[in-house]
């Protein structure tokens, strides 16, 4: 009788990792509200390769949160399936409000000082255009190949296809319409492709940095807004909050519906300032406030103006 290892093999799908590892996100946080938004995986042979999209709870520090969900993560899937994991890719997709603290008490643990290289932007894959251009070289090679072996194997003609196009081609010029819209939408097609290559793409992710070396880490903009706009919100007096970030520059413009402007102005600054830091972004974003008063906002008796010295108030006739 043969071994037990030996009767048979166990295949661990892509599914099931993936699920795997969408439940291991919700046990890398216990008792705070952390969940998956989305994951992938990819099992090949022995191996697998994961990645996860999360929504983290807020507040809380961003980098050792995103390091110990991707540590569980890694963790929990290759102890489950038997797979040697690489470490997880995560993603933070959503901050959500959780003002629970941690199980025992500590305090969160500063991060470790930053080694290694941190990429300026993150590049993108390119799926799209790589498979629509993909598709387009197989299925033009393959249809090419096909009829040259059905020619010289199975002794039939060419196909009309490839007749009428070399027939085309031998009696239209390069001067001609046609041919010059065709070389134009090539060249148009090169050029495209070239910036592609070129650029990094993925406009919409910041680049952190990440105490662990050889670990990409990269914020959404739509998570640094939200971000800003809890910081500038929990400000006394501030009625309405829009942050809009771009790539370079973070711009705070909130409604003021009552305290000094000034002083409100201040505070919102310094509490986007420490958002921003506690982001670890690879870039600094130049930050700018602005507080536009409402109409119902009157000025602080502070901001009244003094009467000059020795004037005297009358009241009545001449």
């Amino acid at each position: 009788m043969s071994a037990p290892e030996r009767r048979g093999t166990t295949t661990v799908s892509d599914r099931a990792v993936r699920r795997i590892a969408g439940r291991a996100v919700t046990e890398a946080l216990p008792g705070r509200a952390a969940r998956a938004t989305g994951s992938s995986a990819a099992v090949r042979g022995g191996r697998a390769e994961i990645a996860v999209d999360v929504a983290l709870p807020y507040p809380a520090p961003l980098t050792p949160t995103v390091r110990r969900v991707q540590d569980h993560v890694t963790a929990r899937t290759g102890e489950l399936t038997g797979l040697d994991v690489h470490p997880a890719r995560v993603g933070v997709t959503a901050l959500t409000p959780d003002r629970t603290t941690e199980p025992d008490g500590a305090p969160e643990t500063a991060p470790a000082p930053f080694r290694g290289r941190v990429p300026r932007r993150w590049w993108a894959q390119r799926r799209l255009p790589l498979g629509v251009l993909t598709l387009l070289a197989t299925l033009t090679c393959g249809a090419l190949a096909t009829d040259l072996i059905l020619v010289h194997t199975g002794h039939r003609p060419a196909a009309l296809w490839r007749t009428g196009a070399l027939h085309w081609l031998y009696v239209h010029g390069p001067g001609e319409p046609p041919v010059t819209a065709a070389a134009l939408g090539c060249a148009l097609l090169g050029v495209w492709l070239i910036v592609l290559a070129v650029t990094p793409g993925r406009r919409g992710l910041l680049t952190a940095h990440f105490p662990v070396p050889a670990t990409r880490v990269a914020v959404d903009r739509g998570a640094v807004a939200a971000l800003l706009r809890d910081a500038a919100a929990g400000t006394e007096g501030v009625d309405t909050v829009a942050v809009r970030v771009r790539r370079r520059s973070a711009t705070v413009r909130a409604a003021l519906a009552f305290g000094d402007r000034t002083a409100v102005r201040d505070q919102i600054a310094d509490a986007a300032r420490r958002a921003l830091a506690g982001c670890g972004l690879r870039r600094p974003l130049r930050l700018r406030v602005a507080v536009r008063p409402l109409p119902v906002w009157t000025p602080p008796p502070a901001e009244a103006v003094p009467a000059p010295l020795g004037a005297v108030a009358t009241a009545g006739g001449s």
